[in-house]
């Protein structure tokens, strides 16, 4: 299967038309179906099968085309992006081998994991600052407080917080256009958690999208808008519009922090700064090729993570995911409930539930 990598500086974007492509032309590797199919000089190839967060894909698509490279066509990685839930469905029937997710599996997933026997090992990856993006034409706003978003993106909002004088009377009397996440997303439940301060809590009359490559667009192309999207999909687009700077009164430094690598590793952007995070299948890891991916991502995840925008996590707590995934600890450090601005170290040295 012929995959896209994300070149730095480049939209993580992969069109409809390529998927679609590499869909046809992994099923003419294949021959239609099933697990594996005819590789270079008639030796067979393993598929892995990767589908969730179209934050995360990036970072997995890039570790794909590398790791591909490595086995000379003898395995097919296919990653796709349904959102991080849409993820999670396909993950707990045991149809895929790993998750791509933006958020931790949530207790109802748990228990449709249990029910088919599906145990998982969950990984962090990078992490992701979440960007609050205006139009670069947009001269009255350089900071928000949480207040202010929560006041914009509360169900309450609906049909009454519809222009910007309403979040404050110094801004225009101007209609805002907002862009946000769709429901399937794990970027909308952080928002809504971090925000609002209830997973899946949000005003309904809004542009909704898993891909946030149609977010960063609608941005782009209306004076007054205002979004979110994860800091991959804005770093490449920095010059067409513009990042919001976040103040919270919870927050260790005063004033508005701009999202960028720097203020995350130094825990300053908060809070929507977030792990990312893999779920690997444990009975998929008894085939040997998922089991080699999964050690190569974690090996590499590092330096790729960074050529695609995102940030890496610390070396301890690299060190901590592969001891996790070498000891087949299986069970999620959440427990089924979301937690905002946790380190990624407290979550690796919980005892996982399942």
């Amino acid at each position: 299967m012929p995959v896209f990598k994300v070149s730095p500086g480049k939209s993580p974007f992969v069109s409809l038309f390529a998927l679609i492509v590499s869909a046809a032309l992994l099923g003419l590797a294949c021959g239609g179906g099933g697990g594996s199919g005819s590789g270079p000089g008639g030796t067979e190839s393993s598929v892995i099968k990767i589908d969730g967060s179209s934050t995360v894909f990036p970072i997995t698509e890039a570790v794909a085309e590398e790791f591909q490279k490595e086995k000379k066509g003898t395995v097919n990685v296919t990653v796709g992006i349904s959102g991080t839930g849409g993820g999670f469905k396909k993950f707990v029937r045991g149809e895929i081998d790993v998750a791509d997710a933006s958020r931790p599996i949530l207790t109802d997933e748990m228990a449709q994991a249990k029910a088919n026997g599906i145990e998982f090992i969950e990984l962090p990856v990078a992490f992701d600052a979440l960007t609050v993006v205006i139009n670069n034409q947009n001269d009255w706003v350089t900071s928000m407080t949480v207040a202010d978003l929560k006041k914009i993106w509360e169900p309450g909002a609906q049909g009454k917080v519809t222009h910007w004088n309403h979040v404050r009377p110094e801004w225009p009397n101007e209609k805002i256009a907002l862009f946000g996440a769709g429901a399937d997303s794990g970027t909308f439940d952080y928002f809504t958690e971090a925000i609002v301060g209830k997973a899946k809590s949000s005003r309904g009359d809004y542009t909704a999208s898993e891909d946030d490559n149609v977010l960063v667009q609608g941005v782009e192309g209306n004076k007054y808008a205002l979004g979110y999207v994860p800091y991959a999909y804005f770093a490449p687009h920095s010059s067409r519009m513009k990042a919001v700077g976040i103040e919270w009164e919870k927050n260790k430094v005063q004033g508005p922090v701009l999202p960028s690598p720097e203020n995350v590793i130094a825990g300053t952007y908060n809070p929507l700064s977030r792990p990312l995070f893999i779920y690997v299948s444990r009975k998929s890891m008894d085939k040997p090729a998922v089991k080699e991916f999964v050690e190569f991502y974690l090996k590499n995840v590092k330096t790729l993570a960074t050529e695609v925008k995102y940030v890496p996590l610390t070396e301890t707590a690299y060190q901590m995911a592969t001891e996790r995934l070498r000891s087949m600890q299986t069970g999620t450090g959440f427990g089924g409930v979301p937690e905002v601005g946790l380190p990624v170290e407290e979550i690796l040295r919980r005892t996982p539930k399942a």
